[in-house]
């Protein structure tokens, strides 16, 4: 069954999973190391294609906020490596 309709709240979801893919391939690029920039697009595009099937809310509310742990670590690290 190929459900095409998004519920309002899939919707929005949909929208923060978005907006953190794209928060973290920026992120990504401020990367120095080119071995690693790819290393970690390649991971990042794995694990969202991965779950791009999630339908269960509780799972995808989770895989959000891990994202976005994972998002600020990174951006954690890059500003250390700047200092």
């Amino acid at each position: 069954s190929s459900q095409t309709s998004l519920s309002p709240s899939q919707f929005l979801r949909r929208q923060q999973v978005l907006q953190l893919y794209r928060k973290i391939l920026r992120a990504i690029r401020e990367v120095p190391a080119e071995q690693d920039r790819r290393y970690l697009k390649d991971w990042a595009r794995e694990e969202f294609r991965r779950n791009k099937d999630a339908t269960e809310e509780d799972a995808i509310r989770m895989m959000i906020t891990q994202g976005n742990m994972q998002l600020q670590e990174l951006q954690r690290t890059l500003k250390l490596a700047k200092s």
